[in-house]
């Protein structure tokens, strides 16, 4: 037997959208380390008191905590739902905003945006983009992988420029505590909108099972982490992100030199950049393939850094050729956060896509922890960000060359057609793509 039920995809790509744009205050962090890095120069009563070397450090934990967090957070989305999972995470990112607004400490800024916000930040996003997917066609998953974390990327556009006025006009703790009470309102408002497909619901109709079915569906994470793609994805993302995330947690400084002030708008430009990359890398993915696409944004990104050297060097540098770059390097990295995704649900499915994806999301915090760490430490010592922009193309050449090596999924075979949005009961007939449940022919009925 079978039941229609109403498609609710788009309100939860919506939902989803929204609660990483709030959770995107992650990469307005050079915006926050530029007025502590002032407040550390100025010095005086109630001033920061960091060593200049520490000044990545609570970004730079936040990516850890946040990727690993994932893999939590995956296990409770798979179980619970995205709902609570969300909500949880709004909770969490609100606490660790408002625990940092009341100090200035290093240790209090690890912890509470680092660690605290950080596994927020996780829960949140690991229940955005699964619901999802779960609702469209194997044909839409980049596309609409690439618009729920897209949100993620485009947040600097109005955090940016918001905590500019927030930091110049109230100081850094007050901006702080108006994240944390707004954060937690709007996550776990948006958290109402994640709801997961009833078990059996068949997406996209008979067009939809027209295409090949998922990779290896629904292949568990002890044997996913047992594979060699695995740690190949792994490797490819620990590159891409972390070269991506070093320039974003120091773009307004890097920007400083040209455009003064106003370097928060190469921040808030990068993020557009960060976005399209996501929604247009989706897009191409699903025409031309996962490896093609992905294997052309990483060696682009090596020019890329190759050509911030000369740029962020000198002081003469128009203000244009900043913006531009900061948007292409936005672009590629961005293209990353919707590619990752599509690569996990071709390969292991959708069944333990919140745990699987949260393993393979380790390489996007352990890459931003290291490229981000070994960018100040270097800057501190040289006081030059050349070092840094070589190892990172140097990097993400072989990225490039590895991603040339990554095999073709293995594809089973595609199911009978279905009308969309039907909901079989399991127990007989045939296996559906859609997470291996066993239903019976509508054929059969007649």
């Amino acid at each position: 037997m079978s039941e229609v039920v109403k498609n609710k995809g788009w309100s939860v790509t919506c939902g989803g959208l929204g609660i990483n744009l709030a959770l995107g205050i992650l990469y307005a962090w050079s915006m926050f380390k530029g007025a502590i890095e002032k407040s550390i120069k100025a010095g005086g009563e109630g001033a920061f008191t960091w060593d200049l070397s520490q000044l990545n450090d609570p970004y730079s934990v936040c990516c850890l905590v946040f990727a690993f967090a994932m893999i939590l957070a995956g296990k409770c989305q798979d179980k619970f739902g995205p709902r609570i999972t969300a909500c949880m995470g709004g909770i969490m990112v609100g606490l660790g905003l408002l625990w940092i607004s009341q100090s200035s400490s290093y240790i209090s800024w690890v912890l509470g945006f680092g660690v605290l916000a950080g596994t927020g930040i996780g829960f949140g996003y690991s229940s955005a983009t699964p619901p999802a997917l779960k609702w469209f066609p194997a044909a839409k998953t980049g596309l609409i992988a690439g618009l729920v974390v897209a949100g993620f990327g485009l947040a600097p556009v109005y955090i940016a420029p918001l905590s500019e006025y927030l930091i110049n006009g109230f100081g850094v703790s007050k901006a702080m505590l108006v994240y944390a009470v707004s954060f937690i309102v709007i996550v776990c408002g948006l958290s109402t909108f994640l709801v997961n497909p009833p078990a059996g619901y068949i997406p996209g109709g008979a067009a939809a099972q027209k295409k090949k079915a998922a990779a290896a569906n629904d292949v568990p994470p002890s044997q996913v982490m047992k594979s060699l793609d695995f740690w190949m994805l792994w490797t490819i993302y620990f590159i891409g992100a972390g070269a991506g995330l070093m320039v974003i947690g120091s773009v307004a400084g890097m920007a400083k030199q040209s455009m003064g002030s106003a370097a928060f708008v190469a921040v808030a430009i990068m993020a557009i950049g960060n976005a399209g990359g996501r929604v247009i890398a989706g897009m191409a993915s699903d025409k031309f393939g996962r490896n093609a696409t992905l294997a052309g944004v990483l060696i682009f990104q090596a020019l890329l850094m190759l050509a911030a050297i000369p740029l962020v060097s000198s002081p003469g540098t128009s203000a244009l050729l900043i913006v531009l770059l900061a948007t292409f390097i936005g672009f590629n990295y961005g293209a990353n956060l919707s590619l990752f995704p599509s690569f996990a649900k071709d390969r292991w499915g959708l069944k333990s896509f919140g745990v699987n994806y949260g393993i393979l999301f380790t390489a996007w915090g352990v890459g931003g922890f290291v490229m981000s760490r070994v960018q100040q430490t270097l800057y501190a010592t040289t006081g030059s960000y050349t070092s840094s922009l070589l190892i990172a193309a140097t990097m993400l050449t072989a990225g490039m060359v590895i991603t040339l090596m990554l095999k073709a999924p293995k594809t089973a075979a595609a199911p009978q057609s279905a009308p969309e949005g039907a909901v079989f009961q399991p127990g007989l007939g045939y296996t559906m793509a859609d997470g291996g449940e066993k239903v019976k022919k509508e054929e059969q009925k007649k």
